[in-house]
Formats: C-alpha cells, structure tokens, sequence
C-alpha cells in the first residue's frame, strides 16, 4: 500500500481576542495573513489562517477568536496538541529571543531534540509554542518585518500528549506511512514523507497530566497532507476499517477535510492540498478581505456585523 500523507497541513488552535491573535502573528512572528474567513461551523467567529507567502501546506497555523463567547479557558494535558513548534533558521535564536522580550514575551531555552536548539514562550492566549533552529530549505515570507536570515520557514513539529503511545505509533506507521525516527524517555519522534521540518509528530507519554479539555489557549487539533480527494476517501476507508470513527469529507472550499481521533485521543485531520488560498483572491491580495464560503455569502452583511473590528 502506497502510504498518501505528505506531511503535515496546518495546527489550528482556539485563541482569545481576534486582533490580539493578529497582533501576535503577524507584528511579533512575522507571518503572512493568507486568509481571513469564519468558522464553517460557526460562522459568528472569524478562522485565521497564517502561513508563507500562499499558504503552502506544512507551513499553516490557524485560530478561532472566541472572545465573548464564554468559551472557558481550555486544560492542556493529555489527548491534545500541547506544543506547536516553528521552524526556523540555525543560529536565529538570539534574535528571536530579543524580539520577543521587546515584545514583553519571555522565552526559555527547550531541551535540544536531535541536536536542534529551541525557545519556548506563551502566546498570549495561553498556548504553547516553539521555536526550533533547524535546516530547513523552505523559503519565508519576507514582507513580515522579520529579515529573511531569520523569518519563520513553517511549522517544524507537533508534540501530541498521550497516556499509552503502542495504539498511537501502530496506527500512524500502518494507516499513515509515519516512521519512528528517533526515542528518549517519554518523547517518541515520527516522520512522514522525510525526516525534517514539517513532517514531523511526537508523542508525548508517562506525563501523568489530566486528560485534556478544549478551550481558550489549546490546540483544536492538527491536520495532515494529503495529495488527492481520491486518496483522502480510500485512506477514509481504511480508517473505518481500522476501527475509527471518521467524519464524512467536508468542503472547507481550500482544502477537503475528514477528521478522526487517534487511540490516544488527539484529533486529527487529513485535508487536501488543493486547491489552496489563491481559490477566491490572488496571491498578491491574500488575507485582505473577509472571504465567505458561497452558501454564506447571501448573509454576508450580518456575518460582517456580528463580528469584531480588526485591523491588518
């Protein structure tokens, strides 16, 4: 069996205020706003997706601003997404760390993994990221305010928290071609497709923490690559067969998605890698405008209302 996941697609996490979470990505991170849009399944709350300069997969880290929704604030632990990590290049650290405390953000140095240095800081609605000093041959969005020698490549890594990782590890080398690549004590490192920046999954286990709950400062869940609509339904099949539960596909207009929970919890989401952000807006305009998907066009002019004010 040919195994279809090419890396992984976007992290998408519940963030607090809508123009804070901007203010963040693109003034502290420097990345590109390539699509502002709503929620498909709450069309009262914007979806935020940042990345490189058109949102290629791999690179893509997206929010939903739930400010004033009494969404409580979310529990880290296990059966979560509980770090997200950037890449970017080796020997941008000291710069990073400088940026950040003239942003007020404090980073501490993360244990090197693989001989990769990193910062960890909090986002400022709670969550947890990284900064990975890695050698990554992607090319940045450069108009961020970052210098290119330093901008953000994309996301490195993952770091899933699960109580048992046997279940995990089985089903991502058999259904999804991952590969163990590396272990230490409670870490197990799996590629997809390469073993670097982007196509990379650790599990997290033996943390003892409390099972996870969703909500303001958590990761909602992590999505994997796939090349075709073709082969998202046969590995959908599969994964039915394997004994998930698995979504229908569903039109989220840029990419098809379908989503399952791994055995320890996680969930995951296998998305398409066509036909990207450029769908509805040229590249040179990506993120401008409040971009609907068609069947919520006709109430465009209520969507607009009921949403914040933000700039970009």
């Amino acid at each position: 069996m040919q195994h279809p996941i090419r890396s992984l697609h976007h992290v998408t996490a519940t963030v607090d205020d809508a123009q804070q979470d901007l203010d963040f990505c693109l003034d502290v991170l420097g990345l590109r706003l390539v699509k502002k849009t709503v929620n498909f399944d709450n069309h009262n709350v914007y979806h935020f997706y940042y990345g490189d300069e058109t949102g290629t997969p791999g690179t893509i880290w997206t929010t939903f601003p739930y400010k004033g929704w009494n969404v409580p604030i979310g529990t880290k632990g296990v059966g979560q997404v509980g770090v997200t990590s950037f890449s970017v290049p080796e020997g941008s650290l000291p710069f990073w760390r400088s940026r950040l405390a003239a942003h007020g953000i404090t980073a501490a140095d993360a244990p090197a993994r693989c001989g990769e240095p990193a910062l960890v800081f909090p986002d400022p609605s709670g969550l947890i990221i990284e900064l990975v000093a890695a050698a990554d041959a992607r090319a940045p969005w450069t108009h961020g305010g970052v210098p290119e020698a330093h901008a953000i490549r994309g996301l490195h890594s993952v770091a899933m928290t699960i109580d048992s990782p046997k279940p995990t590890v089985a089903l991502l080398e058999r259904l999804l071609g991952c590969a163990v690549v590396d272990e230490s004590d409670g870490r197990i490192r799996l590629a997809v497709n390469g073993d670097r920046p982007g196509h990379r999954i650790d599990i997290l286990y033996g943390t003892g923490g409390e099972p996870a709950r969703n909500g303001i400062g958590t990761v909602h869940h992590v999505a994997l690559a796939i090349s075709s609509p073709d082969e998202q339904r046969r590995l959908r099949q599969e994964l039915i067969d394997y004994g998930c539960r698995v979504t229908e596909v569903r039109d989220r207009c840029y990419f098809e998605s379908i989503y399952f929970r791994e055995p320890g919890g996680v969930l995951i989401e296998v998305a398409t890698m066509q036909p990207g952000f450029t769908l509805d807006e040229p590249a040179g305009e990506l993120g401008r405008a409040l971009k609907l998907p068609p069947w919520e066009e006709p109430k465009r002019k209520a969507i607009e209302e009921g949403l914040p004010g933000v700039s970009t």
